[in-house]
């Protein structure tokens, strides 16, 4: 990513502004306990996302942008109750600071 841009996948239309990185999260497999379905609301929110859109990065307080550690494409790990749920387009994301984000996986 060049220094200092926002960085957006070529199918989303919003740009997340400063450190906030938009992810979409990773559906986990539908899962059978003791041959019972787990309906939708009993199951636990994922925790684990691709990034589709990353900001420019946080100003200092020298003005100098700060890079993001994080890019378009990156799997990555979040608390289970960081950001912000939106719906884009139909479809599900989430807003979140890229200092919510825990880990970038594989």
């Amino acid at each position: 990513m060049a220094k200092g841009k926002a960085a957006v996948s070529a199918d989303l239309k919003v740009t997340p502004l400063a450190d906030r990185v938009v992810v979409k999260p990773l559906e986990e497999a539908e899962q059978m306990r003791g041959g019972l379905y787990i309906p939708d609301t009993a199951k636990e929110k994922p925790s684990q996302g691709e990034i589709v859109a990353v900001g420019a990065g946080k100003l200092s307080d020298d003005g100098t942008r700060i890079e993001m550690d994080v890019s378009v494409g990156d799997k990555v790990l979040y608390g289970k109750y960081s950001g912000t749920d939106v719906t884009l387009e139909g479809e599900e994301y989430l807003i979140l600071r890229e200092s919510d984000i825990l880990a970038i996986v594989g």
